[in-house]
């Protein structure tokens, strides 16, 4: 039997199943691939907002870290919430050694509007991250925080000019009429994604299709189709979503098991 592609997931728990780790686990599972994960941080919250994070110590994470590549090496990384600054440096340093696709999702604020990000974290993804970073997937908001610029597509090329290998800038955060329009930047030129806006907001959403982004790569695909199929095979699990609790609908990233 083919062994599945391994992609390294580094990110927060969300208990409510929504976003984070558990976002991403389900994503690989459906999509092929095998999760391993490094939990950054664990967090009080609920689909409503993050009420609290309570962050690993670094040398924990890295002593995981260190444990888990000793035994097997991922295909692809994919980095979420990181909730500290300190752990940024070391964790670049022997990611850099694996010499594989990257995908990062700027998590600098929940849904609800909690911050997650001090402006230490910010400068640590500049310098250390973006320079490692195969995709960056920031909505409107994170590119700009990110960039220091206040328009996002100028935002966009300057963290290119930082060093990501491309950034896919996603619209649902400020989308306008009855389209979100994500747009991917790349050294050799940009492409619009046009899909139809749906009708809730949604925990998790970025999570997934940084995740499945991340997939794709995992299983040796080109970063612009890959792209395009994690985008469409998201916007499935958004349309399909569950409304759980009392705040946004969750994507619905697993099928149905048969009764």
């Amino acid at each position: 039997m083919e062994e599945r592609p391994i992609v390294l997931f580094i990110g927060g728990h969300d208990p409510s199943g929504g976003a984070g780790i558990q976002a991403d686990i389900e994503t690989a599972q459906a999509l092929g691939c095998r999760a391993t994960s490094l939990i950054t941080c664990l967090t009080t919250q609920d689909s409503t907002n993050v009420r609290a994070l309570h962050i690993q110590p670094v040398e924990d994470l890295l002593g995981q870290l260190d444990c888990l590549l000793s035994d097997m090496r991922p295909q692809a990384i994919k980095i979420g919430l990181l909730g500290s600054a300190e752990v940024i440096p070391p964790l670049a340093e022997r990611l850099a050694t694996l010499a594989v696709s990257l995908v990062l999702d700027p998590v600098l604020a929940a849904g609800g509007g909690q911050r997650l990000a001090d402006e230490r974290l910010v400068a640590a993804i500049r310098r250390h991250l973006l320079p490692l970073t195969t995709l960056l997937t920031p909505n409107r908001a994170e590119a700009r925080r990110l960039a220091m610029t206040a328009e996002p597509d100028t935002a966009a090329r300057e963290l290119l000019g930082l060093g990501a290998g491309a950034v896919l800038l996603t619209g649902a955060d400020e989308a306008r009429g009855d389209q979100v329009i994500n747009r991917l930047f790349q050294e050799a030129g940009e492409q619009d994604f046009n899909w139809p806006l749906l009708p809730h907001t949604y925990h998790g959403s970025g999570c997934t299709l940084a995740a499945a982004c991340a997939c794709g790569l995992a299983r040796g695909g080109d970063l612009a189709p890959v792209v395009e199929q994690a985008q469409a095979w998201t916007w499935q699990t958004l349309a399909h979503a569950e409304h759980p609790g009392d705040g946004q609908w969750l994507p619905r990233r697993l099928p149905e098991t048969e009764k």
